[in-house]
């Protein structure tokens, strides 16, 4: 599956074109070309490699998953490996697409590891911004960078307003809400540790871009990488504290939990207590010896007072102690 894209003079001239005609495109120096393939065939891609003159190592890496986010030069071209975020419909999962990026003075591939990789969003977001379509590489590179790291923002926001609803499940009334709080903390903190993989490199990606020496991005431009690379920073900053937040948050449930254990100890062991009470009179009472009042009403009566005011007394003692 490929999709291609023709710029000429900074205007859309031709959309959907064959791949095998992306070589007579290039042939004209005011032309730029976008191709993203997905999941290409070995064959197919080394082609295109060989045709456009694209290094080895970059092929190979564009090819096989799980590459960090990273930026390699190669003498006539880039190799770039980003990451799009999105979070679950549970609020609390990441789904990661993988896309690598080649860069060439006049073309811009794409190599999408798997389909959830918004491609429609990417398109659209270049179509709002046709007055910056004359910078070429640059323009289609900006938009991609763009899309991406506002995924990562998007991703920051809602994890972190999914903290927020754990704060307020922390001290739910009953404590039922204890294992979902402590799930879902930890299911938290494992997605936070994966963005924050993703998050990191892309500092010293767009960083690196931004080089004069590497010749990627023109004046002009250069406003909108430095908007990308802020939005990077603020979104790495932003992951930072909440893996903070969420280990707070996990060792506040566990205080809670302890809080709440200790509170249920003291009231069970002050039932415990009134309970003795009766047990060692009626105990007492209840031995085959003579004692004072052994075989008489007035024993019975003595006995049961003696329960019932020992029991009171220390049931109001518990109570005034917050112990009930």
């Amino acid at each position: 599956m490929a999709r291609t894209r023709l710029y000429r003079d900074g205007s859309l001239a031709e959309e959907d074109f064959p791949v095998r005609d992306i070589s007579r495109c290039l042939e004209d120096p005011s032309t730029t070309v976008w191709l993203d393939l997905y999941r290409p065939d070995r064959a197919e891609f080394t082609a295109v490699g060989e045709e456009l003159g694209l290094h080895e190592l970059a092929l190979e890496d564009a090819l096989h998953e799980g590459q960090r986010a990273k930026l390699d030069n190669y003498r006539t071209h880039h190799f770039l490996s980003v990451y799009a975020v999105a979070v679950d419909p549970d609020g609390v999962g990441l789904t990661m697409s993988e896309l690598a990026v080649i860069l060439t003075p006049q073309a811009l591939i794409t190599v999408r590891k798997d389909a959830a990789f918004a491609l429609d969003e990417l398109v659209a977001r270049w179509d709002r911004t046709p007055a910056l379509a004359a910078h070429g590489v640059a323009f289609l590179l900006h938009g991609l960078l763009d899309h991406v790291v506002d995924g990562h923002f998007a991703a920051v926001r809602q994890l972190d307003e999914r903290i927020e609803e754990l704060d307020a499940l922390l001290f739910a009334e009953g404590g039922r809400q204890i294992q979902t709080v402590q799930r879902q903390s930890y299911a938290l903190r494992k997605s936070l540790v994966r963005l924050r993989r993703v998050v990191l490199p892309m500092r010293e990606v767009v960083n690196a871009l931004m080089r004069l020496d590497l010749d990627v991005v023109d004046g002009p431009l250069m406003p909108y990488y430095r908007d990308v690379y802020d939005h990077v920073l603020r979104a790495g900053e932003w992951t930072e504290s909440l893996r903070d937040l969420v280990a707070s948050v996990m060792e506040t449930n566990l205080s809670v939990q302890a809080n709440r254990m200790n509170l249920i100890m003291k009231k069970v062991t002050s039932w415990a207590a009134i309970i003795a009470v009766p047990t060692a009179i009626t105990g007492f009472y209840g031995q085959n010896l003579p004692y004072p009042g052994f075989a008489h009403q007035s024993g019975f009566i003595v006995s049961s007072a003696v329960i019932v005011v020992a029991s009171l007394t220390l049931y109001f003692v518990f109570k005034n102690g917050d112990w009930l």
